[in-house]
Formats: C-alpha cells, structure tokens, sequence
C-alpha cells in the first residue's frame, strides 16, 4: 500500500478552479463547437459530431483538469482550448471508426491524421476524409485542428516537449485504426504490434494492458500542460511519459473499459477488460495499475496535483451509474479503499456531481 500524504489546501484550490474556471470554459468551448456541428452538411457525420460533444463532454471535463493546474493568466486559457479542441476530435473520430460500419484500416488512419495534425503547429492539413464513405462536414475536423494548433504554438515549452507528445499521440493513433477493424483480425494485429513493445516496460503486464495504455489522452494533456511552463525540461517531459505510459494512462483507460463492459458486450464493442479471467483478476489488476500509478505519481514535478489526477481516475469512473451493479460492488469498494481518503471524498462529490448534471 502507498501511503499519501495529501496537501489539503492545493487539493482544495485545484478542485475550486476546476469546477469554477475550467468547467465553465469547457462549457464555452462545446457550445461553439456544437454551433459549427449543428451546421455539418452530411447527416451522418453531423450526428456523430453531435453525439460526441453531448455524451462524451465529460472526457472534456476531465481534461480540463491540467488547465485548472495552470494559471490562467500563463497560457492556462490556450491549454484548455487545445484540450476541448484535441479531446473533440478524439471523441468524434471514436465515433465515425466505431458507429458508421466502416472496417478499412486505411480509412481510420487517414482520419486521424487530424489527430497528429492538430499537434503539429504550422503543419498543413489534409484531407481527412479520403477512403470514408462521408466527406462533406462543412469544415469542421479541420476547424477542430487548426484551432489545437493556433492554442499550442502559444506554449513557450511546446518544442521541447512535442517529440514525446508525437510519440505518444501515434500510438494512440495507432490503436484506434487498429482496434476498429473486423473482429477476425483485430486480436491478432493488436498483439503482433504490441507484443514487442511490452519489452520495452519494465514489468509484468498484459497485451491488453499496454493497448489501454495507448488509448489515454491524458499522458499527451500532461505533457501539453508542462509545455505551458517557460522552465520545462526535456528530463521533466521524459519522466512524465514514463509515468503516464502504462501506468496513469493505463489506470485511465482500464477503468473505463471495466464500466463499460456490459455496454460493450450488448453493442459488441472490443472490450479490454473482457480478456482478464474474472472479475477477480481485473480488479487486482486495477489495483496493481493504481499502486504503480501513486508510485510514479510521487515521483514526479508538483506530485501534489499529479497524485489528485491518479486519486481522481477511480472517483470518476467508478461514481458512474454503470459501476453501479452488485456484480462491480467488491471491486469498487477495494479501489476506492486502496485509492485512499482523498479519492473517497472526490468520488463522493463525483456522484454529488453527477445528480446535479454537472458531469
């Protein structure tokens, strides 16, 4: 067990902006990207747009956490744009490679050439849509893009930190036009990719661990928030992604796979929780997954804020309704007892939150 000591004051003061600064500015920020969504001319991309911004504004809200760490007069405004921004495309490509029955591999790579794009100030855009069924969304992905790239060209440490943040984003990019095509070849071209990587991690962890891992935005949004400081070093950026990948992201990410496991299996979505033996394994796992995430957390710059990250992952997810079931009952309370007294008391206030529509 690792033991924490929290700061209460810094706690108290990054959860107050967050709530009122960052939400608030997220708020902003989707109602001006639902505006431009609602004016898609291709119906089946207008709705996927849509649906993006409205059922998945929390992984917005989330992010905006690193922006709530940073003070908003000190580029804090251009990192929450650059957050809404990339976290939209995210999500609205998640969509188009999940829900419009396209399996072409090639496909989703050239859709997220935007994601790569939108982290590469001054890079020209591409057509995005070349190889999709649907192409005519009025302009928007390539809104979505230019404004992550006008929001990050204003970091003064985006140059030393962006060979790690590309790294990070083309696995990420990689495992999206990976996982989304047919089932028949998913399992075996995951595992022929991620099999040589896992020696590169210097502990014992799954395929499947280390394919959640890649599939977080939060190592790419830390890496982003470091950016904003005039003072970041390439040494600092380092230790980040090492702690971010697998063990912050991987924490991120595995959570929201084991709450979503029965909506996966109803809609026969890939599922990486679904590999483990039982739901015993998975939550020792998880356990293991949030052990190691404290441990790198109280290792790095300013581990106060970056151990609130990691104590708010299982508050989070696991005050979701669908964590909610009897089956998900031994597991939550174990995480939740292991995440420790800070990350009960947010998980509280999650739920508070959650009652109220705020998340």
């Amino acid at each position: 067990m690792i033991k924490i000591r929290p700061k209460t004051t810094a706690n108290l003061f990054i959860l107050w902006r967050l709530l009122f600064r960052a939400f608030p500015a997220v708020d902003r920020e989707i109602k001006s990207w639902r505006h431009l969504a609602a004016s898609i001319p291709e119906p089946v991309l207008r709705q996927q747009a849509l649906a993006s911004l409205t059922l998945k504004k929390f992984h917005c809200q989330g992010g905006s956490v690193y922006a709530a760490f940073t003070p908003w007069d000190r580029y804090g405004e251009q990192l929450l744009q650059a957050i809404v921004a990339l976290q939209t495309i995210s999500d609205y490509l998640d969509n188009l490679c999940d829900r419009a029955g396209v399996l072409e591999e090639k496909a989703f790579c050239q859709l997220h050439l935007a994601f790569t794009d939108a982290l590469s100030p001054g890079m020209a855009l591409h057509d995005y849509y070349a190889g999709y069924p649907c192409c005519c969304d009025g302009g928007y992905l390539q809104a979505l893009v230019r404004a992550c790239q006008q929001a990050l060209k204003a970091l003064p440490g985006y140059k030393i930190a962006q060979e790690e943040i590309m790294y990070l984003a083309g696995l990420y990019c990689r495992l999206q036009a990976t996982k989304h095509v047919d089932t028949a070849r998913r399992q075996e071209r995951l595992q022929s990719w991620l099999q040589p990587l896992l020696g590169q991690i210097l502990a014992p962890i799954y395929w499947w661990e280390l394919a959640a891992a890649t599939g977080s935005t939060l190592g790419i949004f830390a890496l982003m928030a470091a950016a904003a400081r005039e003072d970041v070093t390439a040494t600092e950026i380092a230790g980040l992604k090492d702690a971010y990948l697998p063990w912050i992201g991987g924490l991120h990410i595995l959570l929201d796979y084991f709450i979503d496991q029965q909506e996966d299996r109803q809609g026969g979505d890939l599922n990486f929780c679904t590999f483990y033996r039982d739901e015993k394994e998975a939550g020792q796992r998880l356990q293991f997954f949030l052990e190691a995430s404290l441990e790198k957390a109280q290792k790095l710059p300013d581990p106060t804020f970056h151990l609130l990250v990691v104590q708010g992952l299982p508050a989070l997810y696991l005050s979701d309704a669908k964590a909610g079931g009897p089956v998900y009952l031994s597991t939550r309370e174990a995480v939740l007892r292991a995440a420790g007294n800070l990350s009960q008391k947010m998980y509280l206030l999650c739920k508070t939150l959650r009652l109220a529509g705020v998340i």
